[in-house]
């Protein structure tokens, strides 16, 4: 490798870490409930906690990196991710999964939002055309291969080695980063809007925790209600803040551009509608149809592998076709793939039901992802490039984040319907067995059921986790729809709009993508 190549590789490393770690706890969730004991909230909240740290923390690390540099702010990243994916791998229980996962997101966040800095600052001309193009390709990859690698590792080894695995290669990144990469700092003067940071935070973090918890105890429990009127409180907090800063984590001013503004609520659905059903199909191919890992892994690969490939060899294609065309067309075809899946899935379907659904929502994000971010760029002033760009990258997190408590409270709510209006559990057993189903227990519900009552119960899960996924999928599939053609109604300009290239006051807050 030449020698210029290395900072490459110490950045993509880091990238596809953080990205992997998005997808490869899927396949081992099932493993994880049993190993901790975990209820569905539980699982929630370990997948929900990652991203919505990272969603939080993304703009703002942007800023740290700036004012600190960003080869510093990127090793103390990698080794925060090190030191709390060892604590995941080493957790006595869910609670303490659930709080490493949050520092997890910290360091992913630190990582992300100096991904694209450190490669703008290391690379020019054809080089750094080959460095966004090797950098871009690794996000694919992990979206590809961190479900079949879960499922390798929870059945081969055991689902603590799927953090585990995080410390060699967080080890390697860091002694390259500290031989290859030189420092480098954003603009003098700038400063970390600390009181918008937090403002946000308590948002997103109330906002999750009450649609969690509504679902879990009433949308009238007294914590519900506190948790969500806290999220509208700190809401117009974070208004009010940005509107008085000279440099602000996020100029409103964007929001009121039509054609940014959608494309932020495009980012926070494509998200929301293409990838949180994935987490409770994948309990539904272990638990309940008795998937290996591996087997589950493997199953829901469709849309990721149909994605990279649209996404590689139409690139050239993409630049012919205006963005919004190109988002709008690709959130449709999400949106029908979500429909389809939602048609297919049926008691006595198995794996194979959601094949083609997922490969037509792969399509989609070929077509949407490779654009977003340039879509957003070109809707932006040149001298707000990097801010953009952060924040296209804040909502699609936020819209994962969210997608998960969401749909998981439908899920989960969906189930104990069923349940209770089955009549084969008795009522004051029925609200344990509807969490034993949603929470990948399902074959202890048919195990622990008399001989006489096996196979009801075995129709009764079939039946409870079809109408769950049935749920989740209508509705990720009209949000992508409604997201697709509100793109296609606002978003003009032509094909082949580059992103502005950043000057040297700006203060990308990842990613800019070349």
């Amino acid at each position: 490798m030449r020698r210029s190549w290395w900072p490459l590789a110490a950045i993509t490393l880091g990238n596809f870490m953080l990205l992997i770690d998005v997808t490869i706890v899927n396949t081992a969730l099932p493993q994880v409930a049993r190993g901790l004991d975990a209820s569905f909230t539980s699982l929630q909240w370990v997948m929900d906690i990652y991203a919505l740290a990272l969603a939080a923390l993304l703009m703002v690390a942007g800023s740290a990196a700036d004012l600190f540099g960003r080869r510093r702010l990127y090793v103390v990243g990698l080794a925060v991710f090190a030191v709390s994916s060892l604590v995941c791998g080493l957790a006595p229980d869910a609670g303490v999964l659930i709080a490493a996962r949050a520092v997890q997101g910290v360091g992913a966040a630190a990582m992300f939002a100096t991904n694209t800095p450190l490669l703008m600052a290391t690379y020019s001309g054809r080089d750094r055309g080959i460095a966004f193009g090797v950098w871009g390709g690794t996000s694919g990859a992990a979206a590809a291969i961190g479900p079949v690698l879960g499922g390798v590792l929870t059945e081969y080894v055991d689902w603590r080695a799927i953090f585990l695995v995080n410390l060699p290669l967080t080890a390697i990144a860091v002694w390259i980063t500290v031989r290859s990469i030189e420092e480098s700092r954003g603009a003098p003067g700038v400063r970390i809007d600390w009181p918008g940071a937090a403002s946000f935070t308590v948002c997103a973090g109330a906002l999750t925790y009450g649609l969690m918890r509504g679902g879990e105890e009433g949308w009238a429990d007294t914590g519900t209600v506190a948790a969500l009127v806290t999220a509208a409180i700190a809401l117009l907090a974070f208004v009010a803040v940005e509107r008085g800063k000279r440099q602000p984590l996020l100029d409103l001013g964007l929001l009121r551009r039509p054609t940014f503004a959608v494309l932020m609520a495009a980012a926070l659905l494509l998200q929301a509608g293409a990838f949180p059903y994935l987490t409770y199909a994948g309990l539904w191919l272990q638990s309940v149809l008795g998937m290996s890992p591996v087997q589950a892994g493997l199953a829901v690969t469709p849309m990721a592998g149909v994605s990279l490939v649209v996404g590689a060899a139409g690139g050239r294609l993409l630049d012919r076709v205006a963005p919004g065309r190109s988002l709008g067309g690709g959130l449709l075809l999400v949106g029908a793939g979500a429909l389809v899946n939602a048609a297919m899935v049926t008691p006595d379907a198995d794996w194979t039901a959601f094949v083609p659904g997922l490969a037509l929502a792969g399509l989609g994000i070929g077509l949407a992802m490779p654009v977003l971010v340039s879509a957003a760029l070109g809707s932006a002033p040149p001298e707000r490039a990097g801010m953009a760009s952060g924040a296209v990258n804040t909502f699609r997190q936020l819209g994962y984040a969210l997608g998960i408590a969401v749909l998981g409270t439908v899920f989960a709510t969906r189930v104990r319907d069923m349940v209770d209006d089955s009549g084969t559990v008795p009522a004051r057993a029925a609200g344990q067995a509807a969490e034993a189903i949603s929470g990948g227990h399902a074959d202890a519900v048919i195990a622990t059921a008399p001989p006489a009552h096996a196979d009801a119960a075995r129709t009764l899960v079939h039946e409870s986790f079809a109408a769950g996924l049935d749920r989740i999928c209508l509705i990720s599939g009209i949000a992508a729809l409604a997201a697709g053609l509100l793109v296609l109604a606002v978003v003009r300009g032509g094909p082949g709009g580059a992103p502005p290239k950043p000057t040297p006051e700006q203060s990308p807050a990842e990613p800019i993508h070349a």
